[in-house]
């Protein structure tokens, strides 16, 4: 199995991947590109890691002086997640939301409980025993790895 290292919003500015492609996209369902809503997005591609509502709410808040109000942050993510703008993750603290809307796995570190992303491709004939032995041709995959630090684990971003 290859994997490829995590490739950033900046370093890859595909329509999947990029803030004006998410904008794009809330315009192409109809979603109105509120003041709110745009603040999500910006802090969610600023950030590039997975977020709770409420970290979310706290950083544009601590960012933009209470421009935005609790309730006006969930239903924008729910909203976002519910069309595929942003991903969605049920974790047992929570929901955690993310940038990236496009089909990609995960890292989680067992330390820290910090999810990175992950841009994994499986060998051909790896998809090719798959599909012979279930019947069904892969078209998307996404995996969960949990793993832990090589070296000294990284200090838990929430305490």
């Amino acid at each position: 199995m290859t994997t490829s290292a995590p490739e950033s919003p900046t370093a890859h500015l595909g329509l999947q991947q990029s803030l004006q492609g998410a904008i794009d996209r809330c315009a192409a369902v109809g979603l109105r590109m509120s003041h709110q809503r745009r603040l999500v997005l910006e802090l969610l591609w600023k950030e590039q890691e997975h977020l709770s509502a409420r970290d979310v709410f706290e950083r544009i808040n601590t960012r933009e002086r209470r421009s935005i109000g609790q309730t006006s942050v969930y239903q924008n993510l729910e909203t976002l997640q519910k069309f595929g703008i942003i991903e969605c993750l049920e974790r047992s603290g929570g929901r955690l939301y993310s940038y990236r809307a496009d089909a990609h796995s995960h890292l989680i570190c067992s330390a820290t409980g910090r999810i990175q992303d992950l841009n994994v491709q499986l060998p051909g004939d790896l998809l090719a025993e798959i599909e012979a032995r279930t019947g069904y041709r892969i078209t998307s995959f996404t995996m969960q790895l949990m793993g832990e630090p090589l070296r000294d684990p990284p200090k838990p971003a929430n305490p």
